[in-house]
């Protein structure tokens, strides 16, 4: 549901679009559908730039974003942050940190827990059972044990099913901001202050307009703050309360179109130039 004025995004002019992937722009079989896509081209001949913002790698997102071309691309939760094909930021622990984050999950969680690392070029992971028998957009993630691991991280994901080793291990890596993913039991461990709000005050910047002349959709935790910070906080009607509640408009669900009816409803392509 609409919760302020139409008339009010009507008359204001928009200049970029930040989408979420998993549970926002993503419908829940990890496809864009045709009407969203549809949607987003008539934005971008209207002059708005289309933007994505997630916490999966550039790696792992390639299967949406070679749909999507987007202008601009914050992954890994707002470790690399790029416009058009350049890179503009990229938050790194060294090959060092990367290694004892690992061996301190390991610590705390049990030699045995579930790790995903990304690289800028490549998403790393040790699951039991091959994500890529269930979810194709997994694309060319790369199996691999951990034990001589030896590159740079942008972002680490552990599982942890107990929320005293999930506080002890966000403890121990102090250096590091640790979110949680509502859907499971993962947690994100990126180098400290690295959210996808900053990022999008770099853009801001880098860009030369403001973070009100931006429109922002989430549905989990990591996305508050970027709701927060844009012109315009667009909740999905399938996202957590937390981010229902402090977003300024909640729409229809990413399984309902939520994006696409809600693009058009407001009445903002007619009015962007």
């Amino acid at each position: 549901m609409l919760c302020i004025e139409e008339n009010a995004l009507k008359n204001h002019k928009y200049k970029l679009l930040l989408f979420d992937l998993d549970g926002t722009l993503l419908q829940n079989d990890k496809t864009i559908s045709a009407k969203t896509l549809s949607t987003l081209k008539q934005c971008r001949e209207k002059g708005m730039l289309i933007g994505v913002s997630t916490s999966r790698s550039e790696q792992n997102s390639m299967t949406f974003l070679n749909e999507l071309m987007p202008d601009i691309l914050i992954s890994s939760g707002g470790a690399l942050v790029k416009i058009g094909t350049e890179y503009i930021y990229k938050a790194e622990f060294t090959e060092v940190e990367t290694r004892n984050m690992i061996d301190v999950a390991r610590t705390v969680c049990g030699e045995d827990c579930e790790i995903t690392i990304d690289t800028t070029d490549a998403h790393y992971w040790n699951y039991k059972i091959d994500p890529k028998k269930f979810d194709q957009s997994w694309g060319d993630s790369i199996y691999t044990d951990f034990n001589d691991f030896s590159e740079c991280a942008l972002k680490m994901c552990v599982e942890i099913f107990d929320k005293e080793k999930a506080d002890k291990l966000a403890e121990r890596l102090e250096q590091c901001d640790c979110i949680r993913f509502s859907d499971g039991y993962w947690y994100k461990f990126t180098k400290k202050n690295v959210t996808k709000e900053n990022a999008i005050a770099r853009i801001a910047e880098a860009c030369g307009f403001g973070t009100e002349s931006m429109i922002a959709f989430g549905d989990d935790f990591a996305d508050i703050g970027m709701l927060e910070l844009c012109g315009l906080g667009v909740a999905m009607g399938n996202a957590i309360d937390e981010v229902k509640n402090r977003a300024d408009i909640v729409i229809g669900s990413n399984d309902e179109e939520g994006i696409a009816s809600f693009m058009e409803e407001c009445g903002i392509l007619e009015k962007t130039k």
